[in-house]
């Protein structure tokens, strides 16, 4: 199962029980640990993440299961999220080179700089040299920089 199709149905799941609960990335690192990071309107308490640990305990058959608030580095995987956050500064690592916006720079997978845009493409950038424009299909990782 893909990390999208596993996001896609812990979403589903929460969303019987705590539909105001926002999965912000469900990843499975090291291929035995499925790490959930969720939002909440009202913050993210050891309660709600006691509640959403249970509504998904069958998933600890196959992985020891984290859940936990975003934190100050908040993953960032939406168009929705990239727009609320800009004027924010932002790490965007990308899954192949790209020409990094300095004429003189050499391409690269990782861009940190503040995010001036979003639409339902791209994220847009200002990064150390330039501007830069990353359509979302291109991103690998993508997290708030702590200011």
């Amino acid at each position: 199962m893909t990390t999208t199709a596993l996001q896609e149905q812990i979403e589903d799941r929460l969303a019987e029980t705590e539909p105001d609960v926002e999965v912000l990335l469900a990843e499975i690192v090291g291929g035995r640990c499925l790490r959930v990071f969720i939002d909440h309107p009202d913050g993210v308490t050891l309660a709600l993440c006691e509640r959403v640990t249970m509504r998904l305990n069958d998933m600890r058959e196959r992985y020891s299961l984290e859940v936990s608030s975003p934190g100050s580095e908040r993953p960032l995987t939406k168009p929705a999220h990239y727009r609320r956050f800009v004027g924010r500064r932002a790490r965007v690592r990308t899954r192949h080179p790209r020409s990094a916006p300095a004429a003189d720079a050499r391409a690269a997978r990782s861009f940190t700089g503040e995010l001036v845009g979003a639409s339902e493409e791209e994220v847009t950038l200002a990064a150390d040299g330039g501007v830069i424009a990353i359509p979302y299909a291109e991103i690998r990782r993508s997290n708030l920089i702590e200011e």
